[in-house]
């Protein structure tokens, strides 16, 4: 009996094991069809780095020859893709064609501001939005659910721009409490409580959207979960409601759950973007925006690269958990391969 548990136990490990590299070997051609994409749209954009370098002044026919080889820019745009895939396999993401700095040092200023607006963001949505998707499906067509059913619906219809102009002329010019521009004051200290008064409006602006959808989400699945049988007779059997919605009903309603969490993570790069131009934020967000008007191709890939290896770890890691939570995910499919194989 305990070997056949142990091999029923290895089993399972493997079938988890075969799951995570194939969604590991399925990332690789998602990348590279990506990066792709976006070097050959991003070169065939009008202008080029030395149209916006030599707007001005002027260059002599050999002094612009000269540059251009210098940048690379007089090969064809295959060629210039699969020599970056290169130098990026070896560890080099280039130089600014902007600022002659190497575009990994730069990437690594930006990349903080990014990840603490985006974290925070989804953090304040995380601990907004789950409760009141709870809350709306533990008491349904009350208050609580008529008013997290308005925030859901704001924070999905409203763009983004909108939410923050009225928050700065709300919270910035007319009540004065909050600032609107960039990640500190000019000329203070550069302290966490400055840091936070700076970080509250964009993050609610970027947190909104999310709440919208994690309420939704969340009490969908929740109503679901509650009309099956097994939770009627639960709650005939005499079980409190919020026992049977803690023991059972959330336990079951996580996947999706996880699965709009999985999701908002390529909003998050998004709404950050238009978010960080708005507001002044110096993140990854305005650089993108800067090096597109530039023509900087190095800094765009730099980003590209930050922006899709997130998705496909984060889309990865989403995976594993849906295994992990429910193990007939891995192994059903460790079972139709084999049968399709045999």
């Amino acid at each position: 009996m305990c070997h056949c548990l142990f091999v029923i136990l290895s089993e399972g490990k493997i079938a988890m094991l075969k799951y995570i590299l194939k969604r590991i070997l399925l990332a690789i051609p998602i990348f590279l069809g990506v990066t792709f994409l976006v070097y050959i749209l991003s070169s065939l954009t009008p202008g080029s780095p030395i149209d916006i370098m030599i707007q001005s002044g002027n260059l002599t026919e050999e002094a612009y020859e000269a540059l251009k080889q210098s940048l690379g820019l007089d090969k064809p745009i295959i060629v210039r893709y699969f020599i970056w895939l290169g130098d990026f396999f070896r560890g080099n993401l280039g130089i600014s064609s902007a600022s002659s700095q190497a575009v990994a040092r730069i990437i690594a200023q930006r990349i903080q501001p990014t990840l603490i607006l985006a974290l925070s963001s989804l953090l304040l949505s995380l601990v907004i939005g789950i409760p009141l998707g709870i809350l709306s499906a533990y008491k349904p067509y009350s208050f609580w659910d008529t008013i997290s059913s308005g925030i859901s619906f704001l924070g999905t219809s409203t763009p983004n721009f909108l939410i923050s102009l009225l928050f700065i002329y709300l919270f910035s010019v007319t009540l004065g409490v909050l600032p609107s521009q960039g990640m500190y004051s000019v000329n203070k200290e550069h302290t966490i409580v400055n840091l936070l008064l700076h970080l509250i409006l964009p993050a609610f602006v970027v947190a909104l959207h999310l709440v919208g959808n994690f309420i939704k989400q969340t009490r969908s699945s929740m109503l679901e979960v509650l009309n099956e049988e097994y939770i009627k007779t639960a709650r005939a059997k005499g079980i409190a409601k919020r026992k049977v919605i803690i023991d059972h009903v959330l336990r079951n309603a996580w996947i999706p759950i996880v699965t709009a969490i999985g999701m908002s993570i390529p909003y998050l790069i998004g709404g950050t973007v238009v978010v960080e131009q708005i507001f002044s934020w110096p993140g990854l967000g305005s650089l993108m925006i800067s090096s597109i008007n530039s023509r900087d191709y190095n800094i765009i890939m730099g980003i590209t690269v930050i922006i899709c290896v997130a998705v496909l770890v984060t889309n990865i890691l989403m995976d594993i958990i849906y295994a992990l939570l429910d193990p007939r995910i891995a192994t059903g499919l460790q079972k139709k391969t084999s049968e399709q194989a045999g």
